[in-house]
């Protein structure tokens, strides 16, 4: 199980633009589907067994899809950059990406790589396909691009995260010269980094981009006790905005979390749509999730 899954926001197409991604991306597959409880519909605005999330996997990489409604809008801001072995899989990637969506950097060759695109797909999410001749340690890669007022926080962001994770290291850097305006020398170019296995790409952009991070994409922790809810939250929450059912609407730094207690899962999934019910109501009603109290609406 992944530690850290990426999590996407749509308003009602989740299911559908998992059914796309798993359609064009070998070795992917649909992991599960959820539905609305009635205990839901008012919070969501959604009728009660309408698709709520769907978990999925591409190239080995899990993602969730929520069907939210419209109050987040996804953005460049994190996109999902992909590694390629063959330039003919680059071509085949824009292709079946761009039908319905806008390149935001055109397939072409650059400095970087011989083939390379980003382009923004027509559900909103962005995708980097690039050309390697090297064997990627992951395939699919969350890439976090701090721009507007957290232009130049890449780096403090990157080590940030570093410290608060316990198994994390930071790889290579690639930083701006003087030659890079209106980048400020030294701030980063590139940099990778791991957080409990999954890698994450960082950069700086002090251009005059028109969007910022968004909860449109969040990144869920998965976490095997309250202690370690209790810990993320403190750690992620300090310093920026904290909100229902285990969200960091935003940190420090505009990243959005959401901190989930193993169980939480489990109980949902229960068979018993009473018993699973009260534990939706019961999360509806909290900010940290407490699994104590998840456990006690289960059992009553």
């Amino acid at each position: 199980m992944q530690k850290i899954t990426p999590f996407l926001w749509f308003d009602t197409q989740a299911e559908e633009a998992a059914n796309f991604y798993v359609s064009i991306f070998e070795k992917s597959k649909i992991l599960d589907i959820s539905h609305f409880p009635k205990e839901a519909e008012e919070a969501s605005g959604k009728p009660a067994g309408s698709v709520m999330v769907v978990e999925f996997e591409i190239e080995g990489q899990r993602f969730s899809a929520l069907n939210g409604g419209p109050h987040f809008k996804l953005t460049p801001a994190i996109s999902f950059m992909v590694h390629c072995q063959k330039k003919e899989e680059v071509d085949t990637l824009y292709t079946a990406l761009s039908d319905g969506g806008k390149a935001l950097m055109p397939l072409d060759a650059y400095p970087f790589s011989e083939r390379y695109a980003w382009i923004q797909d027509k559900y909103g999410v962005s995708w980097q396909l690039i050309f390697s001749n090297k064997v990627p340690k992951q395939k699919i890669v969350p890439s976090l691009m701090f721009a507007r007022e957290y232009a130049g926080k890449a780096e403090e962001a990157m080590k940030f995260y570093v410290s608060i994770f316990e198994n994390a290291e930071i790889g290579d850097i690639s930083r701006y010269g003087t030659e890079n305006p209106p980048n400020k020398e030294g701030t980063i170019m590139y940099a990778d980094f791991v957080l409990e296995g999954q890698q994450f790409v960082v950069m700086d952009s002090a251009a005059a981009h028109d969007f910022d991070f968004s909860g449109a994409i969040s990144f869920v922790i998965d976490c095997k006790t309250q202690e370690e809810v209790d810990y993320f939250w403190e750690k992620l929450g300090n310093g920026g905005e904290t909100g229902q059912c285990g969200w960091i609407n935003f940190d420090k730094f505009g990243i959005t979390w959401q901190v989930v207690p193993e169980a939480l899962g489990k109980l949902l999934s229960d068979p018993d749509p009473v018993k699973s019910g009260k534990v939706m109501a019961a999360m509806l009603e909290m900010k940290k999730i407490d699994i104590q109290e998840l456990e006690r609406a289960y059992k009553s």
